[in-house]
């Protein structure tokens, strides 16, 4: 039986208090990452975790200690893979930090138990566990819309449906926000990031576009959202195993699946936490 410890990331990046949001924001271009454990500077025990949301909810304060979560859940290397799955389910989470003698030691992420989920051929249909809501969006739809129901539909991708209704792309929030029509340099900028700019990477700027779009109140194209959106994504049969579908996100490195019926229609999306839900189940 596995234990987190032989899954999670360890030695993980992290962020420490006090600190800033803007060295927050900078290693989490840095390294591409959308959440990092944050550990006190005084002795390196585990503070609270900050995500990108977080700092999306709080864009008017400074402070990485307000803005970061105190309570944020946590687990040892020593608990199971099924512990660290409910944990990472039912609390709604995507990191789970790691940590043993009150020292950070790794960190927990769903992708992280995708690889379990396969290894272990579990043959139900993905159709089985299948939780989270499916909200669809039509090609022609602009920019400025998609991101306003991305928010309030707290989806983090939409499929895209052209005239006939069928599934023809897929688009997350990190799709609208592109370099195709912002510089990365103004953002970088605008962010107070300016210095060292040769150690920004496109893929990290993209977890921070649209904080800098929120914050500066500037409006996104009016182009439509079949112009960047993923065209002719990968999809999973409502039949396929859920272990293949594991499979599927892992070597592509996707959080979310479209999934089709009988018809070849769209009929959900599947999502990381949907298909690690598994292991809960084989308690």
């Amino acid at each position: 039986m596995a234990n987190v410890g032989d899954v999670m990331t360890s030695n993980p990046i992290v962020a420490q208090v006090p600190g800033s949001r803007q060295e927050v924001l900078k290693i989490m271009v840095q390294h591409n990452l959308t959440g990092l454990p944050v550990v006190r500077r005084t002795d390196g025990s585990l503070a609270g975790m900050i995500t990108r949301q977080d700092i999306f909810e709080h864009s008017d304060e400074d402070q990485a200690a307000m803005i970061m979560q105190r309570d944020h859940l946590s687990i040892s290397p020593k608990d199971s893979v099924e512990d660290a799955a409910k944990l990472l389910v039912e609390g709604g989470i995507r990191h789970l930090p790691v940590v043993e003698d009150n020292r950070l030691v790794g960190i927990l992420t769903p992708t992280d138990l995708l690889c379990i989920v396969e290894k272990r051929g579990i043959d139900s249909p993905v159709e089985s566990v299948i939780r989270s809501p499916c909200v669809p969006i039509f090609m022609e739809t602009p920019l400025a819309v998609a991101a306003v129901i991305l928010k309030v539909s707290k989806s983090t991708a939409l499929p895209v449906l052209d005239e006939q209704g069928r599934l023809t792309g897929i688009i997350t929030d990190r799709d609208i926000f592109n370099k195709s029509y912002i510089e990365g340099a103004a953002v970088i900028s605008e962010m107070g990031m300016a210095e060292d700019e040769d150690q920004w990477s496109w893929e990290g700027l993209r977890n921070v576009m649209k904080l800098w779009y929120e914050v500066s109140k500037i409006e996104l194209p009016g182009m439509p959202i079949k112009e960047i959106m993923v065209k002719d994504p990968i999809t999973v049969f409502k039949k396929t195993a859920i272990s293949d579908a594991a499979r599927v996100m892992r070597k592509n490195d996707f959080g979310q699946l479209p999934v089709r019926d009988n018809k070849d229609c769209l009929l959900a999306m599947i999502y990381d936490h949907d298909i690690i839900s598994v292991l809960i189940k084989e308690q």
